[in-house]
């Protein structure tokens, strides 16, 4: 914010100092916006036999139908070769392909050139995995309970295991807060204070006023209820809850937004109100609702799998599209919170010379590493059993 810099503020990188690069899938078509696609896509390349399942399955240096990997932790995918798999499709699981996108994903080890197993062992109902945004436009920091499936920005998950144990914070860490708050902060406490208060770089300041500390946890609390969009579904007001005014065509060709009406045209289908906070929302100078769309109305390359889609519009995605734009002007209103609550000096803040000083900065290196020992067994290429 101008007039108000924070040069010695603790970085993100050190406060949650163990992150992971983001899954590459290596192909497209193992991701889909609905699930009825994905197992209509692998049914296509099981019934394809020899070179032509090879073609279908667009392999990389990383990936062939022949390639031996172990399961996914936690998932269902097989573990013998590819190029001879039969059967139905692994039950497709909930990511997060690109920000506020929710899509579907085949969780199969097989099929993914990077799919990052330790991100996996740790994804659960409690798990929060951060994201930065890139620096353009937008939130410097995005919150998801699924999966994340895009990048470059590395994953920083919350907990460093299963259940909500080990928080990926800097050790000691809370134990100071605790000191100079008077009361000791949680992890997800910790979080939020950092969607609210986080600066670009990104840096972190912290404070050790009780009632700022409050104040700016209450207001990250709620950007990463929106974000996770975990429990009790968000709305608007009355009167400003989006509604479908005209039916959404099969396959709109094209979305464009009227300022003055509030009203999004999918070709002929009408989707009104919806705020102008939500159309223009973007992440790393991409407008949300345009690139969720595009995501949807793609045409795959004719003979490939990503080249098929559903025949229509399925209702799933238009139930999707109003919950998305809700929580795009929520959050609008949260950053228009935020973007004040930054603009002023953090009082009592509390620098990373302090955490220097305290012995919690600088990291050990060990806390940079995923944990060592989980305890799971896994199945590994060609039905192996691998303990970790």
């Amino acid at each position: 914010m101008p007039g108000v810099t924070h040069d010695d503020a603790p970085r993100l990188a050190d406060l949650m100092p163990w992150s992971v690069a983001p899954p590459r899938l290596g192909r497209g078509w193992p991701a889909a916006p609905d699930a009825a696609t994905l197992k209509a896509r692998w049914d296509a390349l099981l019934k394809a036999e020899g070179p032509d399942r090879a073609a279908l399955f667009e392999p990389t240096r990383s990936r062939t139908p022949h390639t031996a990997v172990g399961r996914l932790p936690g998932g269902t995918g097989g573990t013998g070769r590819l190029a001879r798999a039969s059967g139905p499709c692994p039950e497709p699981v909930r990511v997060l392909r690109a920000p506020f996108d929710e899509q579907w994903l085949i969780p199969d080890h097989r099929l993914i050139d990077a799919a990052r197993p330790e991100l996996w062992r740790v994804a659960d109902e409690r798990q929060v995995f951060v994201l930065e945004a890139p620096e353009a436009t937008g939130p410097l920091l995005l919150a998801t309970s699924l999966l994340p499936l895009y990048g470059p920005a590395r994953v920083r998950p919350l907990f460093r295991r299963p259940g909500g144990t080990e928080p990926n914070l800097a050790p000691g860490l809370l134990d100071h807060l605790a000191v100079r708050l008077g009361r000791r902060p949680g992890a997800v406490d910790v979080l939020a204070w950092s969607a609210a208060a986080v600066r670009p770089g990104p840096v972190v300041p912290l404070t050790a006023d009780p009632e700022v500390w409050e104040r700016g946890v209450g207001l990250g609390r709620r950007a990463l209820w929106l974000m996770r969009r975990d429990g009790e579904r968000p709305k608007l007001p009355g009167g400003r809850r989006p509604y479908v005014r005209a039916p959404l065509p099969a396959r709109p060709p094209t979305v464009r937004y009227d300022r003055d009406e509030e009203v999004l045209h999918l070709d002929e289908g009408r989707v009104s109100p919806v705020p102008p906070s939500a159309w223009d929302f973007e992440v790393g100078g991409v407008r949300v609702l345009e690139e969720w769309f595009a995501a949807r109305t793609a045409e795959g390359e004719p003979g490939t799998l990503s080249a098929i889609r559903p025949a229509g519009w399925p209702q799933s995605w238009t139930s999707e599209l109003l919950e998305l734009i809700t929580v795009l002007a929520l959050l609008g209103e949260v950053r228009a919170d935020c973007a004040r609550f930054t603009g002023t000096p953090v009082p009592a803040e509390i620098t990373a010379a302090e955490l220097r000083e305290a012995g919690v900065l600088p990291v050990p290196s060990a806390a940079r590493r995923p944990a060592s020992v989980l305890d799971t067994p896994e199945e590994g290429p060609e039905g192996q059993l691998a303990l970790l």
